[in-house]
């Protein structure tokens, strides 16, 4: 049974496009190939912004469609909580 992962990538427009994968190396360099997908193509090259495991397929699909639904202002608030909390959760020396 195979993982998968919600995704966002930056495009070098920096427009974000959200997908799933189960393999997100293959799909970021697929997006960069301009295999990816007719937006990536036209938008590329990509950076992997952020990504999380799904529970399965449908739960990825549904996160997928919900992030689709916000606005670019809450996708950049959200990338943003998500890098802060990361930060915070680091080791201090």
């Amino acid at each position: 049974m195979s993982s998968w992962f919600v995704y966002m990538v930056r495009c070098a427009d920096g427009s974000l496009y959200t997908g799933i994968s189960t393999d997100l190396g293959r799909r970021v360099q697929q997006h960069n190939d301009g295999k990816g997908s007719a937006y990536t193509k036209s938008h590329g090259p990509v950076e992997l912004v952020w990504s999380e495991q799904a529970k399965s397929e449908s739960a990825a699909r549904k996160c997928e469609a919900q992030i689709k639904g916000w606005t670019r202002k809450m996708k950049f608030a959200f990338i943003a909580s998500k890098k802060s909390a990361i930060l915070s959760a680091s080791p201090k020396n």
